[in-house]
């Protein structure tokens, strides 16, 4: 989050305290048509309302949004816990369909941390996918239209994925207030590092 007084520098109806979302619409500025973009953002930004709809309509309506690789839990470990995601695009022409690729853990694999962090070579499925895409039980598309229709939800899971559970609302509630406390811990720790910083 940012410190009260810097979403000002941006127009009133993209004005958040949010990096993340800051940072996307700065980048949607600055990039030239015809250029491309990519940029890391959290789950919070694909499934997010309000000003997060009005910068994602903003992001499909210039840009071609045409790839978005979920990553797995832990990519961010220790410092979040929070699942991320890439997004591709380029400048200069509405989005028309949105490729999905899910980004699997190594075979044996259950999670990434700092001293198991993922790798640049995990990524050669997606380089390997990326020139002759097709769906598979990793990837699949979306046409825009479904994703306006949804309130520029990008959030959209793996349609191939069979071991989704539905879990209970009591526990999906407890899951999200243990995230959002790991979360505050998260920027506790990265406050208190910064102040040190601050102090040498």
């Amino acid at each position: 989050m940012e410190e009260d007084g810097i979403e000002t520098n941006f127009p009133q109806k993209f004005r958040t305290r949010e990096t993340a979302d800051l940072f996307l619409v700065l980048i949607l500025t600055l990039l030239k048509d015809g250029g491309r973009g990519a940029i890391v953002l959290p789950d919070g930004t694909l499934f997010g309302e309000g000003v997060k709809t009005t910068i994602k309509e903003k992001l499909l309506t210039e840009c071609n949004l045409h790839t978005i690789v979920r990553l797995p839990n832990g990519v961010f470990s220790p410092y979040t816990g929070i699942k991320t995601n890439l997004l591709f695009f380029t400048k200069g022409e509405p989005t028309k369909e949105i490729w999905f690729y899910e980004h699997p853990y190594l075979p044996g694999a259950k999670s990434y941390n700092k001293t198991k962090p993922i790798r640049i070579e995990e990524f050669d499925v997606e380089k390997k996918w990326w020139k002759k895409r097709k769906e598979t039980e990793q990837a699949w598309k979306v046409p825009v239209e479904q994703v306006q229709a949804a309130g520029y939800n990008l959030d959209i899971k793996n349609p191939h994925d069979t071991s989704v559970a539905h879990t209970d609302p009591d526990e999906l509630l407890a899951d999200y207030q243990r995230l959002m406390t790991d979360l505050q811990q998260t920027r506790d720790r990265l406050k208190d590092e910064l102040m040190k910083a601050f102090e040498r």
